[in-house]
């Protein structure tokens, strides 16, 4: 949801479940904020009904390269991308509960399904999920974890990575604004506008290569970004990536007029072009800046960890 001037409200994901019915869910922290921006702007004179239904589902992730086996197990049907595409809704049961919603999407970009569960079996369906998986190496992870895996694939949070003055078309998420679909909505004029002036920052990932982990101080958020030595912007996040045995740090990158300190333009070649360093309290270590995530080392670490299971299993 975008504000006028095209910022984030609030980063949300909507199902619809039929033809008149959608299922909406916001972060855990936005709920009074996402409650009251949407009654700010229902028509007064429509039929439209907000009910606020957090109170009746359970919300448990079911994330890596073997929840489509765990959970294939417990529905009894397959849950192949064949079957169960990304980015779908369906509803399912599992054991003795029914009405569980499944989205096949998760925060983190690897394969998985988010399971909103009706808070009387949320018990009963984590004891069967648990049951399952143990086979394939299931291990409880909290909230933290999900919020630090996330950034080795690219995944900005709203409220650390993006904001109410952070539009779409500066954390490269352009392809989720449908401009040229004829449909008005709140904040489309101002996207309109900037994707023809350009924007002037650019969120980026960046991969530190002579950080020692052992050794050196671990970058948090907030790190001056430096582009040709001179100042670009701030990281927003960071984390270990243990996919790519480096430090990642996500942040937003600027192009400062060297005269007038005035800000420019930011285009893809301009962040390409541009050796960079991140500054951990006060020592400079060099970073690779990507726009997007390195797909492929994740899927050839995948494929290791699968003959490494099938190993395990055949043991």
């Amino acid at each position: 949801m975008l504000n006028e001037g095209g910022g984030y409200e609030n980063d949300c994901s909507i199902a619809r479940l039929n033809k008149r019915s959608f299922f909406m869910i916001s972060p855990t922290d936005q709920q009074v904020h996402c409650w009251a921006w949407l009654k700010k702007h229902m028509p007064r004179d429509s039929d439209l009904l907000l009910e606020d239904v957090t109170w009746k589902y359970t919300a448990l992730n079911l994330i890596g390269p073997r929840a489509v086996d765990v959970l294939s197990e417990l529905s009894y049907a397959p849950m192949t991308p064949d079957h169960f595409p990304s980015l779908f809704c369906k509803e399912m049961s599992v054991g003795y509960a029914n009405g569980i919603r499944v989205m096949s999407m998760t925060h983190t970009g690897e394969p998985g399904f988010m399971l909103y569960i009706p808070i009387e079996y949320a018990l009963h369906v984590y004891n069967e999920v648990m049951s399952v998986g143990q086979k394939y190496g299931i291990r409880n992870a909290g909230y933290y974890a999900l919020r630090s895996l996330r950034i080795e694939k690219f995944f900005a949070f709203w409220g650390q990575d993006l904001n109410t003055l952070t539009t779409p078309l500066e954390c490269g998420r352009e392809s989720r604004v449908k401009l040229d679909k004829g449909m008005d909505f709140i904040g489309r004029d101002a996207l309109l506008q900037q994707r023809q002036n350009g924007v002037y920052k650019r969120l980026t990932m960046f991969i530190l290569d002579d950080h020692d982990t052992d050794l050196d101080l671990w970058p948090w958020w907030g790190e001056p970004i430096y582009r040709n030595g001179q100042y670009a912007g701030k990281t927003t996040s960071s984390a270990y990536s243990y996919t790519l045995e480096r430090h990642v740090c996500l942040g937003f990158v600027h192009n400062f007029s060297e005269d007038t300190g005035e800000e420019q333009v930011v285009t893809a070649d301009f962040i390409n072009r541009g050796e960079y360093e991140i500054d951990i309290a006060g020592h400079r270590f060099q970073a690779k800046a990507k726009l997007y995530p390195v797909t492929s080392l994740f899927t050839h670490k995948r494929r290791k960890e699968d003959v490494e299971l099938s190993d395990l299993q055949g043991k």
